[in-house]
């Protein structure tokens, strides 16, 4: 009978570890189908019409938390105030603000050294034995094999490190984080401006909405009503048909011109209304301020406007903190190219009853360096300076380009303020003819299309003066973002609704008054305008 070979050395070694490594494969294929298993559960989840519901309603909600109800008639002075305090986007300037300076603190800790803490829990299926071998004869030590750790030991760590390299970027870091900071600042005081000026065109917009509403529609009912009594009188031959044609199609005409008004009158209440975060279905009316004439702003030199954009524009001080980051940047990567030296400073335990001295402090300091860092030192450095030099050209293109904007801003209000006079002019003399189309219609000698096209052009020339004024105040507007004018507040939330409504107040008069910070050229404001003149 023949009898098998009894396995050998080799493949009763091969045996051994084939079944230790199933005792490491097996757990990984578990944890491996437990995580496949895992991400065949998620699937999209469409958002439930109910949870629409419900977010909608609490947003409704957050939008008007901490809103001041409007009680009485709306001034420009309050609506601007409003808009200031309650407008959603300008709530989440503040948040902007308020995340940059976060993010500034959160990074100053990064400057610390850095604290770890671990505890390891290590387990091993087989005793962990050793033998040794004669240093001199390089014979194995006749000692027996020895175990120098338990099956299962738990390690506890409480150290420290500290990094010159992290501790340098972590300030450079920080200061960066500082600069964007400022550049919240002036993205906030940009969007200032822009709210000012567009709740001003749109409280422009409802003033000539509330005051020509009516008389548009009552017009539009009275030519309606006239082109039926032309058609009746067509119809009945009383005129020639060609004459009783051309007389509707005119009354139409000014039926379509008039209906152009209604329509851009319907959207102004629900314009401002956004704006300054009231209801929609709020029924305010507004208080038309009393408008002048004189403009003492345009008496200021120019040169005291340049020097003061040059000073206070929100867009070139945020191109100047740009270029300072960028400079922070070539610090960085120089930095990088420094050697580490690092220190470090543990205190262990561990629960392993092999070893004697189971409680212990270690120190160490390592001194390295990044050979690769090395080697693309050169092209870092040209990419850091290219940043740098590409955000100076910028800053210097929107230095040069303010200046003439300052300048444009200023013709543009300018011929703005030439238009006011002239529109007020036309006004009040379609005003004269209206008055006097509507005497003659009441003595029989004039038409009945004749009255209805002076009302449409005395309505149309009122209108235009209304867009005008809004025009003018956009202008305006312009000129005191250029210039980085905007009411000087510490802080919104501090200051009640009737507080910054009296701030808003006492800037534009100062602005009206041509009363303008010093700057280093013109150390005194522009002397206060005489008491203007009204329209």
């Amino acid at each position: 009978m023949m009898r098998l070979p009894s396995p050998t050395p080799g493949l009763r070694a091969k045996t051994a570890v084939s079944r230790s490594s199933r005792f490491v494969v097996i757990p990984l294929l578990l944890s491996a189908a437990v995580g496949f298993n895992g991400c065949s559960t998620i699937k999209p989840t469409p958002l439930a019409e109910s949870e629409i519901h419900k977010l909608g309603q609490q947003a409704s909600v957050d939008s008007q938390l901490d809103v001041v109800p409007l009680a009485q008639p709306l001034t420009l002075d309050e609506a601007i105030a409003r808009a200031l305090k309650y407008n959603l986007n300008q709530r989440a300037r503040l948040v902007e603000q308020a995340l940059a300076v976060n993010v500034w603190k959160a990074g100053k800790h990064d400057l610390l050294p850095r604290a770890l803490a671990s505890a390891g829990y290590t387990h091993r299926n087989k005793e962990l034995i050793t033998r040794s071998t004669d240093s001199v004869t390089g014979q194995p030590s006749l000692a027996n094999p020895s175990i120098s750790s338990e099956r299962e030991s738990i390690l506890y760590d409480l150290g420290l490190s500290w990094s010159v390299i992290d501790f340098t970027l972590s300030y450079y870091n920080a200061k960066q984080n500082a600069d964007r900071i400022l550049i919240a600042a002036e993205h906030r005081r940009k969007a200032m401006h822009a709210l000012t000026r567009d709740v001003t065109i749109a409280f422009w917009r409802m003033a000539g909405s509330q005051k020509l509403l009516d008389e548009v529609r009552s017009t539009i009912a009275e030519a309606e009503a006239a082109v039926a009594e032309s058609a009746k009188a067509g119809e009945a031959a009383l005129r020639a048909p060609v004459d009783a044609l051309r007389y509707q199609r005119q009354l139409l005409e000014n039926i379509r011109l008039l209906s152009t008004l209604e329509k851009d009158f319907a959207t102004a209440r629900a314009t401002l209304a956004n704006l300054v975060n009231l209801p929609l279905d709020n029924a305010f009316v507004v208080v038309e301020p009393e408008v002048t004439t004189d403009l003492a702003i345009l008496d200021v030199p120019v040169e005291h406007m340049e020097e003061l954009a040059l000073l206070q524009n929100a867009d070139l001080r945020e191109q100047i903190y740009n270029e300072r980051i960028a400079v922070q940047e070539v610090r960085k990567t120089i930095a990088k190219l420094i050697p580490d030296l690092s220190f470090t400073y543990n205190l262990r335990y561990t629960t392993d009853s092999y070893v004697i001295n189971d409680r212990w402090n270690q120190a160490g300091i390592v001194l390295s360096q990044n050979l690769g860092n090395l080697l693309s030192a050169p092209a870092r450095k040209r990419l850091a300076d290219g940043g740098v030099e590409l955000v100076r050209q910028r800053r210097v293109a929107a230095q040069m380009a303010l200046l003439a904007q300052v300048h444009i801003a200023r013709l543009e209000l300018a011929a703005q303020h030439r238009q006011l006079v002239l529109s007020e002019r036309i006004a009040a003399i379609d005003r004269g003819i209206r008055a006097q189309t509507a005497s003659r219609e009441s003595a029989e000698t004039e038409s009945k299309l004749g009255k209805i096209a002076s009302d449409t052009a005395a309505i149309v020339s009122l209108l235009r003066r209304y867009q005008t004024l809004a025009e003018f105040q956009a202008a305006s507007g312009a000129l005191q973002s250029t210039l980085g004018m905007e009411i000087d507040l510490d802080s919104v939330a501090d200051q009640s609704l009737e507080q910054l409504t009296a701030s808003v107040a006492a800037w534009q008069n100062d602005w009206r008054l041509g009363r303008l910070p010093a700057t280093p050229g013109f150390g005194t404001p522009a002397a206060e305008a005489a008491p203007a003149a009204s329209l």
